[in-house]
């Protein structure tokens, strides 16, 4: 049985009680967990809530205490319970029956089984994460994002929901334009000559996103030499709305190459999406006219006939600001007839939701190495044919909530997106819409002289350096995790040197560990801020294998997988012979509810609540809780490592207990960093 299941028995026992004794028919019942297990396991606060009630309903006034007292001896009947305490005014303190929990935990898995992404008989849920213009590499700004995303994904799945990830490819925007003005116009390439130097730079070992990351910069600095040069923007974006014609074929292969790049990227993070859908088949199958038609029909919007909108489709609601930036969010459709981003927006969120009545055609993508497949979304159904014969298209699109992760930058935007949606479909609401807002990443002044920035004494003095395209300070995030690796190579092979001939590494178990710890570091360290936290990252910081980092869970993890190597599977089965069995029940008992048995319970409690805390974050959109969770019990799991000998206890009953703990407690470990996406290394 696990900590919830008993939990919510007995809030049904208490429900139950509150009707047969005072004929009060309660709702929601609120568990609280004491700050000691000496306090008890869990704490109800039902006596206040009753008195409450009971004074509403009869008008006779009741002690909380004495209500409480009659709702103790209900729970006591539970076998599961060793005892109920009456505490303070009248709250109802339940303690476990130790011995028994911890048999029924041990058996349990960590977390209930996730739930198929594509499987077709229940609702699902939707995130959108990364969504990096495809007009050149990734940086760390993205890479923030993308872990938050794809954490969130993983907590939504281990909470038992099903989920689809997408990944929007904004391929028709200025940014995707200014990389091919660049190869255009400065490079002098056509599609031939770009397909030549994809290939050159792949034998050279170098990638085409880095290239692109430098002619953007470039052509920042084009449009700086002369006004007119801007035109060239406008006229290739008039290129690209039309979705076709050389110069979209051109925009096609760069944006194409930029995403699978960035897909390689993201994959050595354990990164990976369902669906890529891309803006260009958001306006050339018609989704944003069906949209726009809609709105139009049930009176979303309207067009502004005076002022400075004149002309313009605007949404009519939302908080106004008076500032320029936030009417302009309201702006659907300019008065030159361009569509803005934020009702491009609304027609996919409105897609997304199953509200539009269209859908995309799909082609498969790519293939990840654990067979999982990405589609991507297709202007002809002719284009997907191939695709259809070697695999199955699943159902995207249609979800019961859309998660979407963008920074907090566009939080007003967002909320136009929101409030629209549930203009035009009530039942939905905003509920249904969901910004998973987070603040930017800087660099500390030593990460970004370690990354090779030249920094001016005001940027050293600094507390952080924010990372500005204008300086030149941008970190390409495969650049970030090269660095991290090294590093982290650096400490695992300086700990290889203590360890005998035959307990070293391989040279390629070396390097699989660097990269699970770098992982490691890196998604922990933007895991554990809260979304709305500015982040300084710090290499230092994050590789440590003291305090709060992911090296430092991981190490945990290594060292208790280490235990049972060394017990030895003889030892192991008898252990787990022993906690189920009756012979040593009332010795273990007796060790847990004995002088060091607090210790050993919080542990397991600790252990237990992993999924508690798994829906706390799930329901709280906030990945960071899970984080803190997982340090807070890789700390404590230490703490108990370094106290007791489980392998060299000659007791058979107390090394059967301590080997359990150890057990349990290494399971939700281990099953809260893979929520986290960190993997545990063989060795460190």
């Amino acid at each position: 049985m696990s900590f919830l299941q008993l939990q919510e028995n007995l809030k049904e026992k208490v429900k139950k009680s509150a009707l047969e004794f005072f004929q009060i028919e309660l709702g929601q019942i609120v568990a609280e967990v004491p700050p000691r297990t000496e306090l008890g396991d869990l704490a109800f606060p039902v006596a206040f809530e009753l008195a409450k009630q009971i004074k509403q309903t009869t008008g006779e006034k009741q002690n909380p205490r004495l209500i409480a007292e009659r709702l103790k001896a209900s729970l006591e009947t539970d076998e599961s319970v060793n005892r109920v305490e009456v505490a303070g005014a009248g709250y109802l303190n339940v303690f476990f029956a130790r011995a028994k929990f911890l048999s029924e935990f041990a058996t349990a898995e960590a977390l209930p089984k996730q739930a198929l992404s594509n499987q077709e008989s229940s609702s699902k849920s939707m995130v959108e994460h990364t969504s990096v213009n495809p007009n050149k590499a990734a940086h760390i700004g993205h890479v923030r994002n993308s872990v938050l995303g794809d954490t969130f994904v993983r907590i939504l799945r281990a909470h038992g929901e099903r989920v689809e990830v997408q990944n929007y490819i904004d391929n028709t925007g200025v940014q995707v334009a200014d990389v091919v003005v660049g190869f255009v116009h400065l490079e002098k390439m056509n599609l031939a000559d770009i397909k030549r130097l994809d290939a050159d730079l792949k034998e050279q070992g170098k990638s085409f996103d880095y290239f692109c990351w430098d002619l953007y910069t470039r052509v920042g600095q084009f449009y700086k030499e002369a006004e007119d040069n801007l035109k060239l923007r406008v006229a290739t974006l008039h290129e690209l709305e039309k979705g076709a014609g050389d110069i979209y074929e051109l925009a096609d292969y760069v944006a194409t190459r930029n995403v699978e790049c960035i897909l390689e990227t993201m994959e050595r993070l354990t990164i990976r999406y369902d669906v890529l859908p891309r803006e260009s088949e958001i306006l050339h199958l018609h989704f944003w006219q069906t949209a726009f038609e809609q709105m139009q029909t049930l009176g979303v919007i309207r067009q502004e006939t005076t002022g400075k909108n004149a002309g313009c489709w605007v949404m009519p609601f939302g908080e106004y600001t008076g500032t320029d930036e936030h009417d302009a969010d309201k702006i659907l459709v300019k008065s030159n007839g361009t569509v803005t981003y934020t009702g491009k927006d609304i027609a996919y969120q409105m897609w997304k939701l199953g509200l539009l009545g269209l859908d995309f055609y799909y082609k498969l993508f790519h293939t990840y190495p654990n067979g999982q497949k990405v589609w991507i979304t297709t202007p002809e159904p002719e284009n997907v044919r191939q695709s259809l014969k070697a695999a199955f298209v699943p159902k995207f699109g249609n979800g019961k909530t859309v998660y979407n992760v963008i920074d907090s930058r566009q939080s007003y935007p967002q909320e136009i997106v929101k409030k629209g949606v549930a203009a035009i479909s009530p039942m939905r609401g905003e509920q249904s819409s969901v910004h998973l807002s987070y603040e930017m990443v800087a660099l500390s002044p030593a990460a970004a002289e370690e990354l090779g920035f030249r920094l001016s004494d005001e940027d050293k003095a600094r507390s952080f350096v924010e990372m500005s395209g204008r300086k030149g300070l941008g970190v390409k995030a495969d650049d970030l995790i090269d660095r991290l690796e090294e590093k982290a190579l650096v400490e695992v092979e300086a700990r290889q040197e203590n360890l005998s001939v035959n307990e070293r590494l391989s040279d390629a178990a070396k390097l699989a560990v660097a990269h699970q710890i770098a992982v490691g570091a890196l998604r922990y360290f933007l895991l554990k801020f809260t979304r709305n936290t500015i982040i300084i990252f710090d290499f230092a910081e994050a590789l440590a294998f003291e305090g709060e980092t992911g090296p430092y869970c991981q190490y945990a993890a290594t060292r208790g997988n280490r235990i049972f190597e060394k017990l030895g599977k003889a030892k192991k089965d008898e252990a787990e012979q022993l906690i189920r069995s009756d012979a040593a029940k009332q010795e273990i008992a007796d060790i847990l509810n004995g002088e060091s048995g607090d210790e050993l319970w919080s542990l397991v409690i600790l252990a237990a609540r992993l999924e508690e805390t798994i829906g706390v974050s799930a329901q709280q959109n906030e990945p960071a809780h899970l984080a803190k969770y997982t340090f807070g019990l890789a700390k404590s799991f230490s703490t108990f490592y370094n106290r007791h000998k489980i392998i060299v206890e000659e007791n058979a009953a107390k090394r059967a207990l301590l080997a359990t703990v150890a057990s349990v407690t290494l399971r939700s470990l281990t099953a809260a960093l893979q929520t986290l996406g960190i993997e545990v290394p063989e060795r460190m």
